[in-house]
């Protein structure tokens, strides 16, 4: 008898495992199809997050091109998240979308454009009502050429000066995505009235049209080191990068930022962001300035002659940012003989370890 009973749980463990695995193949066969059906129709993906994934979705799959916008969730470490666990910010996860795109149509360039005019990338806290860093602004590259062309397309966007705080926004290598319940998909379509409600109240529309009035991303791509405006410089300037930059001004000598920084890296001008020195032609010129032998980019750097306050000097300017940076004076050490002393409130120090992801990738070998 018992080994009769035995035989029966057996038998009823086997179906529930294998109705289980069924399950499982099921819906890894839906999604294996769903894929294979995108693949046939050549295509691409492109991961995002700019908040409320029912604006996002809204504002990409409105895009010519796009063929569909998915409402989910990534970037965290749960597996199968729900909606009130990202919500409660507990699972490292952002509400993002992704988006299946026909690159014949529309490039993955444009669509970092669109990304970029729909959110606000200088909020390290969120997205306009949304707070909270499963609300945070980020971009999934799926290909190293995605994240070459990603990293290119924020550089245009600091460089051409729309926004007068950092941008903020990550550059992150894509892991998974998990599409949010159905109720989600569509939203924007499904509950029309709820949804504009929601968008006008949340301040996205408004703050998009005072950032991007009369503006343009693509304006720098094609001269990526330039000089703003005078009105841009000065809000982006403290009053002594200002006067050091603008009107020829000097700093107090070992009382300036970089005089004594010893971290590998480069530094850069602060108003149009051109390279200029590197951290290894860096050194103690004793000064309280900071001293180069050399400049990183002699391209970007221009020298004129300087007469003022009675002596003969040769000054020292960027090509691109017009910006004045310091002199340059035949006492330096070998290879060059030469001392550029260089106000530190002309300059930007970009952190070796933060190169790449600031698009000076190309001086990690330095």
């Amino acid at each position: 008898m018992k080994i009769i009973f035995a035989m029966i749980i057996l038998s009823l463990a086997a179906v529930l495992i294998f109705g289980y695995q069924s399950l499982a193949e099921n819906q890894n066969s839906m999604e294996d199809k769903d894929m294979m059906e995108k693949n046939a129709d050549n295509l691409a993906v492109a991961t995002f997050a700019g908040g409320c994934f029912w604006c996002t979705e809204s504002d990409l799959e409105k895009v010519k091109g796009v063929k569909e916008a998915v409402s989910g969730y990534t970037g965290g470490f749960k597996a199968n998240p729900t909606y009130e666990e990202v919500s409660d910010g507990t699972t490292g996860h952002t509400e993002a979308i992704q988006v299946y795109y026909d690159p014949q149509v529309v490039t993955y360039e444009e669509l970092l454009d669109v990304f970029w005019r729909h959110i606000n990338p200088t909020d390290p806290g969120g997205q306009f009502v949304d707070r909270g860093t499963q609300y945070r602004s980020e971009i999934f590259y799926h290909t190293e050429d995605q994240k070459q062309k990603a990293m290119a397309s924020k550089k245009a966007l600091e460089q051409s000066m729309v926004f007068d705080k950092p941008i903020v926004t990550a550059i992150t290598r894509f892991e998974k995505f998990y599409p949010a319940e159905d109720y989600h998909q569509d939203y924007y379509k499904n509950h029309g009235i709820r949804y504009k409600y929601y968008r006008h109240a949340s301040g996205r529309d408004q703050f998009i049209e005072k950032a991007w009035k009369d503006k343009d991303i693509k304006q720098k791509k094609t001269a990526p080191w330039s000089k703003p405006d005078d009105r841009i410089i000065k809000e982006k300037l403290t009053p002594l990068q200002y006067t050091v930059t603008q009107k020829e001004g000097t700093e107090p000598p070992f009382k300036n930022e970089y005089w004594d920084n010893k971290e590998e890296g480069i530094y850069v001008d602060i108003v149009s962001g051109e390279p200029l020195f590197s951290s290894t032609d860096k050194y103690d010129s004793g000064t309280g300035w900071p001293s180069f032998t050399k400049p990183l980019e002699k391209e970007n750097i221009i020298e004129k002659p300087d007469k003022g306050l009675f002596m003969s000097r040769t000054e020292v300017r960027s090509r691109h940012g017009d910006s004045h940076l310091g002199h340059v004076f035949p006492d330096g050490p070998e290879p060059t003989g030469l001392r550029y002393c260089i106000n530190s409130a002309s300059l930007r120090f970009i952190p070796k370890e933060k190169l790449e992801a600031e698009g000076y990738g190309k001086y990690l070998g330095m």
